[in-house]
C-alpha cells in the first residue's frame, strides 16, 4: 500500500518537476537554475503529499520537514550530474533527459522518503 501511494505521489512530484525542467528550458534558463526552482517548489508539495497520504502516521513539523529537505537535497548534486551526462555529454535535449534521471532517481527517492517521514 505504501509503495502505491508513494508511487502516486512520487509521479505527481515527477510530473511537476519535470514541467518545471522543460517550461525553464523553453524560457532559455540553464539546467541548473531550473532545478533549484524545482528543488524548492517541489519539495513542499511532496513534504505536504507524503507526510498527508503517503505515510499518514509520520510524524510532521520542522524536524520532519528538515529531514525531508536534506535527504531530497542529495537529489540537487545528482540530478545535476544526471543532466550533464545527458545533456551536456550525450547531447539529449533537456525534454528527454529530465525524466529519464528523474526515473533513476526514483528508489533512493523511496528510501529517503521513508527515513525523513518515519512514524
Amino acid at each position: 500500500m505504501v509503495v502505491g501511494r508513494f508511487f502516486v505521489v512520487s509521479l505527481a512530484c515527477a510530473l511537476l518537476h519535470n514541467a518545471i525542467m522543460i517550461a525553464g528550458d523553453w524560457g532559455g534558463l540553464h539546467y541548473v537554475v531550473s532545478t533549484v526552482i524545482s528543488f524548492a517548489v517541489v519539495v513542499c508539495a511532496g513534504y505536504w503529499l507524503h507526510g498527508a497520504w503517503t505515510f499518514p502516521r509520520a510524524e510532521r513539523g520542522g524536524m520532519s520537514f528538515a529531514r525531508y529537505a536534506l535527504s531530497m537535497s542529495a537529489n540537487l548534486p545528482l540530478f545535476v550530474a544526471g543532466m550533464f551526462l545527458g545533456v551536456d555529454l550525450a547531447g539529449l535535449p533537456v525534454a528527454i533527459a529530465a525524466p529519464l534521471v528523474t526515473v533513476l532517481l526514483w528508489l533512493f527517492n523511496f528510501l529517503a522518503t521513508r527515513w525523513a517521514l518515519r512514524a
